[in-house]
């Protein structure tokens, strides 16, 4: 416990990993339903 201050930081960077995972597994899951609409409007209007 010498240097609290890289503990912080080590902590903190694995929360921020694991909060990025937790909002890109939802992100991927959303992604589909939100971009094939815009892509197949753009696709039928050519």
């Amino acid at each position: 416990m010498t240097k609290p201050n890289s503990y912080s930081t080590l902590t903190m960077v694995i929360y921020l990993i694991y909060s990025m995972s937790k909002w890109i597994n939802t992100y991927s899951e959303l992604l589909p339903s939100i971009k094939i609409s815009p892509i197949a409007d753009s696709l039928l209007e050519r």
